[in-house]
């Protein structure tokens, strides 16, 4: 199998952002963000999905979050998609739900590189973490969007920290079943019409 990696960069006016990441990790994370609640989030990520990430991002977060959340998601959505290349001989659909106390968030994914998002539930609380709670479905869409995942995303609970967290790491540990190497395929791409 060939390496599943890579390395993407985004300069804008508003933010310059890296991102490294082996779909075939461990779950290594370096996360430098500017945003501690963001960092958490994708080291949760990273943990849960056995994904080896890195992420810089230098952002206007004297203006607010908003800037530095989507261009990371945008930026780690383009590196999945690279890494992913033809996406050949992959399982291609997952979902997974993960409780966090009294929390509930379902993620099902197909890896078929058309973006499309589906969002339902609402954010106990409008902030969290010092960002928009919003900001976590807005990372979940600009990810599929230029990942080419179609994404469904549902989620519940009484505190939005547990509820984003509870997203993220569904997300992960559906990406990681979804991406994995299917044997049986044969390197074919896992579709009837033969491509993606």
């Amino acid at each position: 199998m060939s390496e599943r990696t890579a390395a993407v960069t985004r300069e804008t006016a508003e933010t310059d952002v890296e991102v490294t990441l082996d779909v075939d990790g461990d779950g290594d994370s370096t996360v430098d963000t500017g945003l501690p609640f963001l960092d958490h989030m994708l080291d949760a990520l990273a943990t849960h999905g056995l994904f080896d990430l890195t992420v810089t991002c230098d952002g206007d977060l004297d203006v607010d979050a908003h800037h530095s959340v989507e261009d990371v998601a945008i930026t780690l959505g383009q590196a999945l998609d690279q890494a992913l290349g033809e996406r050949r001989g992959i399982v291609r659909y997952a979902d997974r739900t993960v409780p966090m106390d009294e929390a509930r968030a379902t993620v099902v994914v197909d890896v078929s590189g058309r973006p499309y998002f589906v969002f339902e539930g609402e954010f106990s609380e409008e902030t969290v973490g010092g960002m928009s709670s919003y900001m976590a479905q807005h990372f979940l869409r600009s990810v599929a969007t230029n990942a080419g995942l179609t994404l469904h995303a549902e989620v519940r609970g009484e505190n939005a920290h547990h509820e984003v967290e509870g997203l993220f790491k569904a997300l992960a540990r559906a990406l990681d079943d979804a991406t994995r190497i299917d044997e049986r395929r044969g390197g074919a791409t896992p579709s009837t019409k033969g491509d993606l």
